[in-house]
């Protein structure tokens, strides 16, 4: 894995990859505003789509202690604020 910088004001996106037994699974992470960080990111996006994998992002709503995600299903579509997405494997047996 390619070295990670915390320069002051970086913003940090995070791919997890749940993992039953496991938890979540750090696949990789970076800055999108950095071009090589966002190339990485979006070849893990890809990956782990054509390996039938979905993908989510975790949703807080102010003062709500509820749980909830976004489905995408394109890199593009991963909100500018958000600090993670999760893979998690599709159903068994649709």
């Amino acid at each position: 894995m390619a070295a990670v910088c915390t320069s002051p004001g970086s913003v940090r996106l995070k791919f997890l990859r749940m993992k039953p037994g496991h938890g979540e699974i750090l696949l990789t992470e970076g800055d999108p505003r950095l071009r090589e960080d966002e190339e990485r990111l979006i070849e893990e996006f890809r990956r782990q789509l054509d390996e039938g994998m979905w993908a989510a992002v975790p949703v807080t709503q102010p003062g709500g202690a509820r749980r909830q995600a976004q489905m995408v299903t394109s890199y593009a579509e991963i909100p500018a604020e958000a600090e993670r997405v999760i893979f998690f494997p599709r159903a068994a047996g649709g």
